[in-house]
């Protein structure tokens, strides 16, 4: 079973914007995102921790400038906070191992998915393609990833 954590060597090899998302609870730009557009099968991993987060399978547009999935790969690898900052309540979505922010959930999803939008900052994910998957570690997640995307 892989250990996933944060660790001084992740965080200093992050870019500003990433270290301002995931360390400083930041929210990158509308639409500005690197994942945004991302339609290729796969996992979208904890920049900071690795841990895996969402499964393309369960990504969708939503339309409201960032990546948007329905739920995450594993229940366990999120935590939802209440956030009560700029004057709104809202649920932040972290990660639990490397405890970085990744964005809010909402409940104005598809309600035949269960009716979430996990709504997620491109700048807290790493993309791993699924022909990668298996070299990265992730084999386990391939036969989902696989089944969704059908």
């Amino acid at each position: 079973m892989t250990t996933y954590q944060k660790s001084a060597d992740a965080i200093s090899a992050l870019t500003k914007e990433q270290y301002r998302v995931t360390q400083e609870s930041g929210t990158e730009r509308a639409g500005s995102g690197e994942h945004l557009n991302n339609t290729s099968p796969g996992i979208y991993v904890d920049i900071v921790s690795g841990e895996p987060l969402f499964a393309s399978s369960d990504k969708y547009e939503s339309g409201c400038g960032w990546p948007s999935f329905t739920k995450p790969i594993e229940s366990k690898n999120v935590q939802e906070i209440k956030d009560k900052s700029h004057g709104m309540v809202r649920t932040e979505v972290r990660s639990d191992s490397g405890d970085s922010h990744l964005g809010h959930v909402f409940n104005d999803g598809p309600t035949n998915k269960g009716g979430l939008r996990y709504c997620i900052n491109s700048a807290s994910l790493r993309f791993i393609p699924i022909d990668e998957m298996v070299n990265n570690g992730f084999g386990e997640y391939v036969a989902q990833v696989e089944s969704r995307s059908k």
